[in-house]
């Protein structure tokens, strides 16, 4: 399918690099640095553009479960952004959020959050992108 893709952002002469996951088309950013997740964040304030962050844990069976899914949507949406956050990685971020549960899934769009999704819930995630992507 392809090598991993990087997207590199400078900011106050630090390099910051967030990786892409090997997909066909869109892909799932992977974000592992709380420095990582604040560019992007704050670049995410610029555009109207969904973001669906995917809060996730490598030891989370309903993750998993879910993960083809998730895989899916980003090849099927291409105009939505699509972010992995490991919550055991980034706690930070994760707390800032209020995620008590996997996977959540925080649906954004100018910085704000629009929606959620708590729970392996593929119809309910897939209902809320289609309301929420124009």
């Amino acid at each position: 399918m392809g090598a991993n893709v990087s997207t590199v952002y400078e900011t106050n002469g630090a390099t910051n690099t967030i990786e892409r996951q090997p997909y066909k088309k869109n892909q799932v950013i992977a974000v592992h640095s709380s420095s990582n997740w604040r560019v992007h964040f704050e670049a995410s304030k610029q555009t109207s553009k969904l973001i669906v962050i995917d809060f996730t844990a490598s030891w989370c069976g309903p993750c998993q479960f879910i993960l083809p899914s998730v895989n899916e949507f980003a090849e099927k949406y291409g105009d939505v952004d699509f972010i992995k956050i490991d919550v055991d990685e980034l706690h930070d971020v994760a707390q800032e959020f209020g995620v008590q549960a996997m996977p959540t899934f925080i649906l954004m769009k100018g910085g704000k959050e629009v929606d959620k999704v708590v729970g392996a819930k593929r119809e309910d995630l897939q209902k809320k992108i289609e309301k929420h992507r124009f």
